[in-house]
């Protein structure tokens, strides 16, 4: 069976903006080939980290990967996001939950500031 991933944001309340994260996350699922690809939301978006575990555990994923789509480190993710991956790895034995770092300090970030900054200036 192949891992799960999961693109993990803030949520809105502006309801396009959690519908970009999806887009994102569907961009992801065909550029990676990967076959099992959810969105979850920390608060004010469907479906929360759980539920989005919860779809890919009922498909027989073992291995899931969240990837925080947020850009720095924070209060959600120095302590909102471990405290739920501990409970949901408490509830679901066997199941194993990485997390990865934020976008804060990928190479790439530097050359979408580029691009931003180039289409703004020309």
């Amino acid at each position: 069976m192949s891992p799960g991933i999961i693109v993990f944001a803030h949520g809105s309340r502006i309801e396009s903006a959690n519908q970009a994260v999806r887009e994102v996350a569907a961009r992801l699922a065909l550029t990676g080939s990967f076959d099992h690809v959810e969105t979850a939301f920390l608060e004010l978006g469907q479906p929360d980290l759980e539920g989005a575990v919860a779809r890919l555990a009922s498909r027989g994923v073992r291995r899931i990967v969240v990837v925080p789509y947020f850009l720095t480190p924070g209060l959600h993710l120095e302590r909102d996001l471990p405290r739920i991956v501990a409970d949901i790895s408490n509830k679901y034995s066997g199941l194993e939950v990485n997390v990865t770092p934020p976008l804060d300090g990928h190479p790439a970030l530097v050359q979408v500031l580029l691009d931003r900054a180039r289409a703004a200036l020309s």
